[in-house]
């Protein structure tokens, strides 16, 4: 299997790098072969914009994102480092998205990265989405580490629950571009629990590796369960532990309810 990870932690001694090391030499040990993209090492410009399209462009007078990302890849006209990055997921298997949680999501340098290399034309494009995505039949996950404690992230805690907190790169980001996406991995506030406790989420996490193909993946609706205006149809009851159809009588409460009994098991 041909693993690429991508790593957005500006310390090389953080944590969060201890994982993404722990994960190139389990993943190795498997038998597998691992790319690791370092977007501050590499000096990653997070900044999607003119100088990504090398080639002519098809409108020169207008910059419209989407069409030129659509002309570019079309024309296998990108930049030398954005045509690097998009080779490396196109060759991936499994790929791996290493970052601390800051303000409910991703470091910008890893957004940025997104902007750039999920482009339209390479990732998704018209009628090619979710679970017709361009980069169908690949698997996903994140591995985050957060600077405060699991309960924040419970259904009762301040932050919200993670599963919601993650929905915009869940959904929004892999499962938009056909991913199979398996639930994340979190190490909680590393800096401030014991050298055991951090031993813990490392043997954990390596456990979590091992166990890739045995790991159920998050459930996403399917495009079946949709009707023209993609909103889910009267009778289906949303399963996503987000979503709730309001036209199945079906509340936010009941949806929470029902997600959070499905996952306990699963936790347990």
């Amino acid at each position: 299997m041909n693993c690429l990870i991508v790593f957005a932690h500006p310390e090389p001694a953080s944590f969060n790098a201890a994982l993404k090391d722990l994960a190139v030499g389990e993943l190795e040990r498997q038998g597998h072969t691992v790319v690791v993209s370092d977007l501050y090492r590499m000096g990653w410009n997070s900044a999607l914009g003119p100088a990504d399209f090398a080639g002519e462009r098809a409108n020169p007078d207008y910059l419209d994102l989407s069409r030129e990302q659509e002309h570019a890849f079309a024309t296998n006209a990108y930049s030398a480092e954005v045509a690097a990055e998009q080779a490396k997921v196109a060759a991936a298997d499994f790929m791996l998205f290493h970052f601390p949680v800051w303000w409910f999501s991703m470091p910008a340098i890893l957004k940025g990265w997104i902007d750039r290399v999920f482009s339209r034309g390479f990732a998704y494009s018209a009628g090619r989405k979710y679970e017709s995505g361009h980069l169908k039949g690949k698997r996903a996950m994140l591995c985050i580490t957060t600077g405060t404690a699991p309960t924040l992230y419970e259904a009762n805690g301040i932050d919200g629950d993670l599963h919601h907190v993650l929905w915009p790169i869940h959904n929004g980001i892999l499962g938009y571009t056909g991913f199979t996406v398996l639930p994340p991995f979190a190490a909680w506030m590393p800096a401030r629990v014991s050298v055991a406790e951090r031993q813990a989420y490392l043997d954990a996490f390596a456990e979590r590796l091992r166990s890739i193909d045995r790991t159920e993946p998050l459930f996403f609706h399917p495009w079946s369960d949709y009707d023209k205006s993609q909103r889910l149809k009267p009778g289906v009851l949303a399963r996503s532990g987000v979503q709730w159809n309001p036209r199945a009588g079906q509340t936010f409460e009941q949806s929470a309810s029902d997600f959070a009994q499905r996952q306990r098991p699963a936790r347990a």
